[in-house]
């Protein structure tokens, strides 16, 4: 009979360290696993270094195509070149033009 007191009483002696203890297990656990922990936090730094890389890299190529376009305007092309080029490009030819044909060994330049 004296141990099954003595034991009831251990028990009930363990129980609140025990509860504590698994409280802060699971407080510790959700702080380093959980949803808003450390490990999220990593991978949520990971997710914002390659989103600003991306950013950067979108901004290079949007700077480049500023300065292509801005290259087009009418204060830095030549209207007649920019004819010239687009009709060597797309072999086309003005009906307006006179064409010199040349034999096909011979070169221009």
């Amino acid at each position: 009979m004296a141990i099954g007191r003595e034991m009831k009483r251990r028990v009930r002696m363990a129980i609140a360290p025990l509860f504590f203890f698994a409280l802060a297990s699971y407080f510790g656990w959700t702080a380093a696993r959980g949803d808003h922990g450390l490990v999220a936090e990593a991978q949520r730094k990971a997710l914002l270094a390659q989103a600003r890389a991306d950013l950067t890299r979108v901004q290079a190529q949007q700077a480049d195509w500023k300065r292509k376009v801005a290259a087009l305007g009418t204060h830095h092309l030549d209207p007649d070149l920019l004819n010239e080029r687009a009709r060597e490009m797309l072999n086309l030819s003005n009906p307006h033009d006179i064409l010199v044909p040349y034999p096909e060994g011979d070169r221009l330049y």
